[in-house]
């Protein structure tokens, strides 16, 4: 039988000294001491029934959400779980891992209705392969565990990265005005600043990857910029040991490793950001090959305008993600943006009513507000278990960094056809090779038709430097080519033709701005495939080409990344050169 609470009144009642002029009862002593003693007593009484109304309380509101409750006050907590949320982690969500036995994880909040405690559930569960669980506590109950952190020893966290601070990369940018200054630079630097001197020198010229790659005549130093490797440095082979080795302890590699590929990531950590670079090492005939990728958050362009989408292709994407269900898939090789282009959407369809979750690998850049899962093929973490995971999260909008098997692609589809907006990647040359794609993975047209919102193929062209672009003249067999694209443009694209013989072309010329190649920056050529009823149609039909597919999309309003290009090149964005080599004829 449930034993009544007594209320305050009551209690205060209880305990009231007696009205003036009343004879004391037996055996209470009238002194102060004892008056003071009394008020203790009742103020701690009062506080005991408090915490036991607000206990109840909490007891029937985890009844309400639908979760267990659990009091922690005197409960005994290990290390092991305590330690399963960091202390910073668990004052901001007011959560605490009360039990973690390997197969089970208890977590209780003060809120685990909240999104970011059931994440938080989601994660370590996910992290540590066990079962999870969410418990409602009081504020009283978080903080008596809480105080269980002081007790545990203090280890300081070993981070892998390497510390640039600001007057230091500044000073070794200073001496590098131009791409052929850093051999200069490097030419008596100690092992321990070539790594930041490298690095300083990738920063300031945008670099993407730092190629650093062992041959018979030295160690070649190279960046890519804008997509193209430029060559920066040689330095001696004798030097070879200590570089590889200090790159692999920075990036936690095993330094014993020669004849085996690793991959491994440190942190750059600067004043106001922090970078990542993922690190891989390849054995070759004379040694490692080292590439740093740069994963430059600042340096993302996330805006729609500042990718390159023209107005009449950006009209058509915006009406498509912002659909409620459906995939979207972009296509194009290693290197075209394609990731980027997906969080630029994600970022368009980040709200606060929104629930998104990302399924990468690896995670690339950080956005606040979305839920970002990375793959671990060595713990069975793979897209298609992932996928699946994910959509028991009960998301809006998912993201998959790339299609790669059937069961993935069978998993995305049926989240696309059952009130979820997918965004994937896929490698295929252009949008029209997409569905071709899909078929020979095995995924059935019937399937696949219905799902599908927009196929975008893209490709990165440099952009011509503003301050050393010189107006060119085209021979006669380009401006042949050139007329030939431009008059194949659909004319239900709403993009206006140039008039070739009033339009002025332009030429990389070269010169500081640039290091001297006549480009500084990349902009977007881009091809949008929407589905009508005529694609629907053609996807469910038996023939299915590549070539038709392309013809289709153009009578219905697509222009080919080529004809962007030309488009772009006509504006004096970049140069039909550029847009040749990298879109092709």
């Amino acid at each position: 039988m449930t034993q009544d609470i007594p209320s305050i009144e009551d209690l205060m009642q209880k305990t009231a000294p007696s009205p003036a002029g009343a004879a004391p009862k037996a055996g209470r002593s009238t002194g102060s001491v004892s008056i003071t003693k009394t008020e203790e007593q009742l103020q701690k009484t009062i506080q005991k029934v408090e915490l036991q109304g607000k206990e109840a309380e909490a007891k029937a509101q985890a009844a309400t959400i639908g979760v267990e409750y659990v009091n922690l006050k005197g409960f005994p907590i290990s290390p092991d779980a305590l330690t399963i949320i960091p202390e910073a982690q668990a004052k901001e969500l007011k959560a605490i891992s009360f039990i973690f036995t390997g197969a089970e994880l208890r977590i209780a909040a003060v809120q685990p209705a909240s999104q970011q405690i059931k994440d938080l559930l989601f994660q370590l569960s996910e992290r540590n392969k066990t079962h999870g669980a969410l418990y409602k506590i009081t504020e009283e109950s978080f903080e008596e565990a809480y105080q269980l952190y002081a007790n545990l020893p203090k280890i300081k966290a070993v981070v892998k990265g390497v510390q640039i601070k600001e007057e230091e990369l500044n000073s070794y940018q200073e001496k590098m005005e131009k791409i052929s200054d850093i051999a200069n630079v490097l030419s008596g630097a100690t092992m321990t600043d070539v790594l930041a001197i490298v690095i300083a020198a990738a920063l300031k010229l945008r670099s993407s990857d730092i190629h650093i790659e062992a041959e018979e005549q030295g160690i070649m130093v190279r960046f890519r910029v804008d997509g193209i490797l430029q060559e920066a440095a040689i330095l001696e082979n004798s030097q070879w040991k200590k570089i590889i080795s200090r790159i692999k302890l920075i990036a936690g590699l095993k330094l014993n490793i020669t004849d085996r590929p690793q991959d491994g990531r440190f942190t750059i950590f600067q004043k106001n950001n922090k970078i990542d670079v993922r690190t891989s090492t390849l054995p070759t005939a004379w040694g490692e090959s080292v590439v740093l990728r740069i994963l430059n958050t600042e340096a993302v362009k996330l805006d729609f305008a500042d990718l390159g989408f023209r107005p009449a292709a950006l009209k058509r994407l915006e009406a498509e993600i912002l659909k409620p269900h459906g995939m979207i898939v972009t296509t194009g090789p290693t290197g075209s943006g394609k990731t980027t282009t997906l969080y630029a959407i994600l970022k368009r369809l980040n709200e606060p009513g929104v629930k998104i979750i990302t399924l990468e690998d690896p995670i690339e850049y950080k956005i606040q507000g979305i839920n970002q899962s990375q793959i671990d093929t060595s713990r069975d973490y793979t897209f298609a278990k992932g996928l699946k995971s994910i959509l028991r999260q009960d998301p809006d909008i998912i993201m998959v960094g790339e299609i790669r098997d059937l069961d993935t692609a069978e998993t995305a589809i049926q989240a696309a056809l059952t009130g979820h907006l997918m965004l994937s990647t896929i490698h295929t040359n252009d949008a029209a090779g997409a569905v071709p794609r899909f078929i020979s993975m095995g995924v059935k047209p019937f399937l696949l038709a219905p799902a599908v919102n927009a196929i975008m193929g893209q490709r990165l062209a440099r952009r011509l430097c503003d301050k050393c672009r010189a107006p060119s003249t085209l021979g006669a067999e380009t401006l042949q080519k050139v007329q030939e694209i431009i008059a194949g443009i659909s004319e239900t694209s709403g993009e206006t033709k140039p008039t070739i013989t009033a339009t002025t072309f332009f030429a990389a010329k070269g010169c500081e701005a640039c290091n001297g190649t006549g480009y500084k920056g990349r902009i977007g050529l881009y091809e949008i495939l929407v589905k009508n009823q005529e694609v629907e149609a053609f996807i469910l039909s038996e023939n299915i080409s590549e070539y038709a597919m392309r013809d289709i999309a153009k009578k219905q309003g697509m222009i080919t990344m080529l004809e962007d290009g030309i488009l772009k090149a006509s504006e004096g964005l970049t140069t039909i050169d550029e847009v040749f080599r990298i879109a092709g004829m």
